[in-house]
């Protein structure tokens, strides 16, 4: 039963470190598409 318990934890704890990460990588994704928008208006003028 500990090491149910144990990989149940080791589980949960991967999830969160995944979720955390796909919000850090559409963070990056928006700065990104944002940076481009600005050099795409700069270059226009």
């Amino acid at each position: 039963m500990n090491i149910s318990f144990k990989a149940i934890i080791s589980i949960l704890l991967a999830a969160v470190v995944l979720i955390g990460c796909t919000n850090t990588m559409q963070g990056v994704g928006k700065d990104m598409q944002a940076n481009g928008q600005a050099i795409q208006k700069s270059t226009q003028s």
